[in-house]
């Protein structure tokens, strides 16, 4: 660890030309995709795709399994829809609220599952989960069963009307797009560096002086605020907040688009989202089998692509991605 690299040496503009490459062409696609796509579908991938991003994070990059997180996407989903409906606050500031609402749960429940590891870890999270799902489900501003239902979008800065579906998939794609330079940034700084070291070897990170402890309470804070980011967004396309998104199967949902994208790669889990998003939307009349064939389909994508789609196009180009 000795040799981690410079702040300067890993700006965004100093990305390697193919990743360039593929950025550039994520953002002609995100400016042309509504033309031949629906947008509600489009936002809907953006939202579980920053979703995805935020729990690779966590996994890919520190290490730490987490079967809670469904708890930041859905708790942040319900405050910024009650601030948009109750509280008539505009778009931007009830998408704040929602976020900082995830980030202090994050806080709160990071500080308490990072004291273990391994399954340790990971059912801690997700006996949190269960503790706020039932909190959303008993408490009288959730709308119980039925939910949040009939958010307003309101007026982005009081000038541009997100009741377009258009203005509101502009609006979504730039967050995404800054939430994911935001995220390269991270992965490819000092504490990345470290955060990769520790889930590589963590007491030999801690035997050089790092305090590994601190790194994993600031990526699983840092992961739970852009999870709280994709699920205030989440409710104001769809102006709904329900239990769909607290609940444990949301978190499963995250594991899933990440291992299928590819675990540990930049753009994985996007391509992973817009997998499992279509395979919702188009496979729907099945009814319950979709879940059935998205499983058939994560075991084969396990057996075929250990590392996950983008990872193995990766391995094959012998370039990261």
């Amino acid at each position: 660890m000795a040799g981690l690299p410079p702040p300067a040496a890993t700006a965004v503009g100093a990305m390697p030309a193919h990743q360039r490459l593929v950025f550039a062409g994520l953002i002609a696609f995100l400016a042309l995709a509504p033309s031949v796509i629906y947008p509600v579908f489009l936002m809907k991938a953006l939202c579980f795709a920053l979703y995805a991003c935020a729990y690779n994070l966590l996994l890919g990059y520190g290490g730490l399994v987490s079967f809670g997180h469904a708890t930041f996407l859905g708790s942040a989903g319900y405050v910024s829809a009650h601030a948009a409906k109750v509280w008539g606050l505009p778009p931007e500031v009830a998408i704040l609220a929602g976020t900082a609402t995830a980030a202090a749960l994050g806080i709160v429940f990071g500080a308490l599952a990072i004291r273990r590891q391994g399954i340790y870890f990971a059912m801690i999270t997700l006996a949190l989960s269960q503790m706020v799902y039932f909190f959303c489900l008993q408490a009288p501003f959730t709308g119980g069963e039925d939910g949040i239902q009939a958010v307003p979008r309101g007026r982005l800065l009081g000038l541009v009307d997100l009741k377009s579906d258009l203005a509101m998939y502009a609006f979504v794609a730039t967050i995404f797009l800054a939430a994911f330079l935001l995220i390269y940034r991270v992965v490819h700084s000092p504490f990345g560096q470290v955060l990769k070291a520790i889930r590589e070897n963590e007491p030999r990170a801690i035997s050089l002086g790092y305090k590994a402890d601190h790194y994993k309470l600031m990526a699983f804070v840092l992961s739970a605020t852009l999870a709280g980011l994709a699920g205030s967004m989440k409710s104001l396309v769809f102006q709904l907040a329900s239990l769909t998104d607290v609940h444990w199967s949301m978190s499963g949902e995250a594991v899933l688009t990440t291992l299928v994208g590819g675990l540990g790669t930049i753009f994985g889990p996007l391509v992973g989202a817009f997998i499992i998003v279509a395979m919702q939307n188009y496979l729907a009349q099945l009814g319950a089998w979709v879940t059935v064939v998205q499983g058939a389909i994560f075991v084969i994508c396990v057996m075929a692509f250990r590392r996950g789609i983008v990872g193995e196009i990766a391995r094959l180009l012998k370039r990261p991605l």
